[in-house]
């Protein structure tokens, strides 16, 4: 978990607002992608509640690295009894194990990985997911299983409203970066096929920009690169214009919508993630990190192969309706989620 006093309590702050959250006590949980920007941030959760809040929780994470798991969760994996397993989402994988509930949060997450291994990237999205359900099925004592989309599924649209859950735009699948979005629709068709075929109670999140100090260092989204940038005290550069509006969210804000929709979210019903509070464009979200670290915002030309990496939406915003309706409240608006970023990584970086 991270070092930080501020972290702590930003944990503790969305714990309050998570509906029916004492339905995890005494039960068993599965995180696959347990390292990433996400996925870290749900197990940190996790330890929160079983260190502060008395929480009994036998946590089992799936990773790529068991000792990149060791450094990121460190003594709280002998503490708290975090099970560690190998887990590649690109080849089929067989569980061992019960587990009451699974997060799939497992997914190649930066736009060079989708240029440079398509073919990973589609196997990671769709066999992953398909080795999740296919142990629940046989498992038969999983609760809920609980997908992590994405937001680039609804494709382009011609407005600039945000997408509602059952609207979709134009996806050009033979585009060489359509391996990432048209993969996550299909992994979404499947979970929804295991739950008419089999039964499996399984929901699905579609976040957006997801931000915050679970980022690494070594993450080479925009936003990441944003905040890497003027901690290691440069201005930030733009490869574009910026105008591209994003439902951009703090990342402890996700997670509190990920335990919402997994303990009282609806079979078969995706979720956007998304804080109205936080809606903005590429070049908004810079000016505001710079506005908080005294740096400036300058623009370079991208390269060709930067360019092919982009994302096409001109319009990604969420309508939140949906997920506000389970009871949920975004807490971390723009300016304060990425206050709380910056400090937080200063503190951690440092």
């Amino acid at each position: 978990m991270l070092n930080s006093e501020l972290y702590l309590a930003d944990l503790n702050k969305i714990h309050s607002v998570i509906k029916n959250i004492k339905e995890l006590n005494n039960k068993s949980i599965f995180i696959t992608g347990a390292t990433g920007l996400i996925g870290s941030a749900i197990v940190d959760y996790l330890i929160y509640i079983i260190k502060h809040k008395n929480y009994k929780i036998n946590i089992t994470v799936g990773v790529r690295s068991i000792s990149s798991a060791n450094i990121r969760f460190g003594k709280y994996i002998e503490e708290c009894g975090i099970a560690c397993i190998k887990y590649d989402a690109t080849k089929p994988t067989a569980l061992n194990g019960c587990f009451d509930f699974i997060i799939h949060a497992a997914s190649p997450a930066t736009p060079s990985e989708y240029v440079n291994n398509p073919v990973d990237t589609m196997l990671a999205n769709f066999v992953g997911i398909n080795s999740i359900l296919e142990y629940a099925v046989k498992s038969k004592n999983t609760k809920k299983v609980l997908y992590i989309s994405s937001s680039e599924v609804y494709g382009i649209k011609s407005d600039c409203k945000p997408y509602s859950e059952r609207e979709y735009g134009y996806l050009d699948i033979l585009n060489n970066r359509a391996c990432y979005p048209s993969s996550k629709r299909a992994a979404e068709t499947l979970c929804v096929s295991y739950a008419n075929q089999y039964g499996i109670d399984v929901s699905i999140v579609r976040p957006g920009h997801i931000y915050g100090p679970t980022a690494t260092n070594k993450d080479v989204r925009a936003s990441s690169q944003f905040f890497s940038d003027v901690l290691s005290g440069k201005n930030i550069v733009m490869k574009s214009k910026g105008e591209q509006i994003r439902s951009y969210c703090y990342v402890l804000d996700c997670v509190s919508s990920v335990f919402t929709v997994l303990l009282n979210g609806q079979t078969r019903v995706a979720y956007n993630i998304s804080n109205p509070n936080s809606v903005c464009s590429i070049y908004e979200l810079a000016g505001c990190i710079a506005k908080h670290s005294g740096k400036q915002v300058v623009c370079e030309e991208a390269t060709d192969k930067e360019k092919s990496g982009y994302n096409l939406m001109n319009n990604s915003s969420l309508d939140s309706s949906l997920i506000e309706a389970l009871g949920w409240v975004g807490l971390f608006d723009l300016n304060s989620g990425v206050a709380h970023t910056l400090k937080i990584l200063k503190h951690i970086w440092n």
